[in-house]
């Protein structure tokens, strides 16, 4: 590019460049891994419940049977929505995206935490953990109240991924329907220094509270070229309407030189290491309900970008067709994005403050020169 011969120090989009030291998680994708805190997260998914990936994030260890027990009971104390957030979210108007409901309610459970500026690793700890616990009945609560229905509260016989599909639809869901879910949790869980985690560390690091640093979090996510790819990639797939049609319509979209959401990443460039393990699993699902069609689809659509654009699908791909055949509402896919990364955006967030440096990259001025300044009566 012509900013790069330029400017040999910039990198646009600040692509390679390294912001910071961190030992939540790490991307590899040359050999197609991603680490969580040492354990590769696709066998977490296959094998973890997503409160014991939560423990793993945010307090840097799996848990024993006792931090589990505690830990997720913990989460389940703070499922319970305040007052005031109901409040709020019955006033939004009906035609409110899901994402700006979470935002606005973080903003307001902000108000009612005791330790809100306090900073340190315990206090931050303990907000962490109510934020983890408090968002899947927000998002669940929102999105009801803006339909016109009543919040369900939630269920503390209930795993937290099975918790928010109760909420959500009001009937508990069958084993493999948690258990995929639970999977797709982890796999959004943590992804380094992504668009809006970065954004959490930014505004954590002028040592704003938690809530704030979340919610620039939630803000940064809400755009089609971070979470909301997962709703566009099912509109993509709603359009095609058939398996026979995705060939061609991949191909027409090549030719057109349309952008497909759910391919593609400015990270993996052989493949996101996330997608074989939730594509695997999400077969198992659509086999177990008797429809392979959302299946075959996206098996169409990755095998054509690969061998006409050598381009491949990112987690959003499989996770779209995949939360679409469980009934859950497509304006929810970015919100349940942020409902699984809160344990990655809290982590940063606490390993930011713990050992801080505020974040103040510098920039290329290419403006006027210095002029003297004209009088306003002088002007024409």
């Amino acid at each position: 590019m012509a900013e790069e011969k330029q400017y040999p120090n910039y990198s646009p989009g600040l692509e390679g460049v390294v912001a910071g030291v961190s030992k939540i998680a790490r991307v590899d994708p040359e050999k197609q891994v991603l680490v969580y805190r040492g354990y590769d997260a696709t066998e977490l998914a296959r094998k973890a419940s997503f409160e014991e990936v939560a423990h793993l994030l945010v307090v840097g260890h799996l848990p024993s049977q006792a931090e589990y027990r505690t830990f997720t009971s913990k989460l389940r104390e703070c499922a319970a929505l305040p007052k005031e957030v109901v409040t709020i979210l019955r006033t939004l108007p009906k035609k409110t995206h899901p994402m700006d409901a979470l935002r606005t309610a973080i903003s307001c459970l902000s108000g009612s935490d005791p330790d809100l500026d306090d900073l340190s690793h315990d206090a931050n700890l303990r907000k962490a953990m109510r934020l983890m616990g408090v968002v899947p009945s927000v998002v669940a609560a929102s999105w009801r109240i803006l339909q016109g229905q009543e919040p369900i509260p939630a269920d503390p016989k209930l795993s937290l991924a099975a918790n928010f599909l109760f909420m959500l639809q009001g009937k508990a869901p069958d084993a493999l329907t948690e258990r995929v879910f639970n999977a797709s949790l982890i796999l959004y869980a943590e992804h380094g220094f992504n668009a809006s985690t970065f954004a959490c560390r930014v505004t954590a690091s002028t040592l704003a509270d938690i809530y704030c640093s979340v919610v620039a979090g939630i803000g940064t996510l809400k755009g089609s070229l971070h979470g909301g790819a997962n709703e566009a990639a099912m509109e993509t797939m709603l359009s095609i309407g058939n398996p026979a049609k995705a060939e061609k319509y991949v191909l027409d979209a090549i030719a057109r030189k349309d952008k497909l959401m759910g391919f593609g990443h400015r990270v993996y460039k052989k493949g996101d290491s996330r997608v074989p393990t939730l594509k695997t699993l999400g077969k198992e699902y659509a086999q177990a309900k008797g429809d392979l069609s959302w299946y075959e689809m996206a098996d169409t659509m990755e095998r054509v970008m690969v061998r006409e654009k050598n381009i491949y699908p990112n987690v959003d791909l499989p996770s779209a067709w995949i939360y679409y055949q469980m009934g859950i509402p497509i304006p929810l896919y970015t919100p349940i994005f942020a409902v699984a990364r809160m344990s990655g955006w809290t982590a940063h967030v606490i390993e930011q403050l713990d050992h801080n440096r505020l974040i103040r990259p510098s920039s290329i001025y290419e403006g006027p020169a210095l002029q003297p300044y004209v009088p306003l009566a002088e002007r024409s």
